[in-house]
């Protein structure tokens, strides 16, 4: 498919996570519509296992949860139906139900990946789990990808930027590629507390998300794409990767990410999946760096970002 641009137009990749049953069946397909039209390329990260939504209100109790909630509606964007999902109804299997559906998203030209077995349990747990925890939930969703797709995962983006080192170790023992599993300035090669790469490549996210920015210094759908817009005024040599979500750009915001996509192509950007922003770089040369528990604006609790680059041997 046509990504638009010249050879040495500066990449932006465009990752689309897809948490929950709903955003899988009508997020996706109007995200994928929408990038057709713009002629723009993108990587389709799929929950693959049950739709666990209404088990986030545990994260009540998670500083800056309440002040996220309330400028950003869930009900709006998720449903009622969907914050219900493993708690007074039971969790749909997403996998199962829209097998078709995601390869259709592949036969279309785009890129397919791994976001998580099961979004929330993942999200809530996986930072303070062990290796065999982690090993049964990443295994789950590489064999449901294999069932679905024909074909071994190549990359893997974590469900809420959530990690822990079992799984930087388990993406190498899986056979991925590189993965996006954290916020950053520039791709990077993990490594250990002492300094022993770890894992795969990471291509870490850029750019702050929607819900980060609306409702906060005045942004509204209506106005926050000509902030990200000024955010990518300079492409950086590497590139950037903007994370969306299928429930927030594929549905209520679908507006605003259109007019992303236009700003970014009146930019000079080729809009592509992280696969193409992967192969760009010489991976021989790719920096050294810790990865490090922190927070970001806008987004409540801790989450995996790019720390201090190694020292050198």
């Amino acid at each position: 498919m046509s990504t638009a641009g010249t050879p040495s137009a500066p990449l932006l990749a465009l990752k689309i996570d897809v948490d929950t049953w709903r955003g899988t069946k009508e997020g996706v397909p109007a995200l994928q519509q929408a990038l057709q039209r713009h002629q723009a390329g993108a990587t389709f990260l799929f929950s693959l296992g049950p739709d666990h939504t209404g088990r986030a209100i545990r994260r009540v109790f998670r500083p800056g949860f309440l002040s996220k909630v309330s400028r950003t509606s869930v009900v709006e964007h998720y449903g009622i139906r969907t914050l219900l999902y493993g708690t007074l109804l039971p969790g749909p299997d997403i996998g199962r139900r829209e097998a078709a559906l995601m390869r259709q998203v592949r036969d279309a030209g785009f890129e397919v990946g791994i976001h998580t077995w099961d979004h929330i349990r993942w999200q809530d747990h996986v930072a303070g789990q062990d290796a065999a925890w982690t090993e049964r939930e990443m295994r789950l969703a590489a064999q449901r990808f294999t069932e679905i797709f024909g074909t071994p995962p190549r990359t893997h983006g974590a469900a809420g930027w959530q990690m822990n080192e079992s799984a930087y170790a388990m993406e190498k023992s899986l056979g991925f590629v590189y993965a996006s599993d954290g916020r950053g300035t520039h791709p990077f090669q993990p490594v250990d507390a002492g300094g022993a790469p770890l894992g795969v490549p990471q291509l870490p996210t850029t750019l702050p998300t929607l819900d980060e920015l609306i409702g906060a210094d005045g942004l509204t759908p209506d106005n926050v794409h000509e902030h990200l817009l000024a955010l990518t005024a300079h492409p950086p040599a590497q590139g950037h990767v903007y994370t969306l979500h299928a429930e927030l750009e594929g549905m209520k915001l679908l507006p605003t990410f259109e007019r992303l996509l236009s700003g970014w192509r009146a930019q000079g950007y080729q809009l592509v999946s992280t696969a193409k922003l992967f192969d760009s770089l010489d991976i021989k040369d790719l920096p050294q760096h810790h990865v490090a528990m922190g927070t970001i604006a806008g987004r409540s609790g801790s989450l995996a970002l790019q720390g201090v680059m190694a020292a050198s041997a």
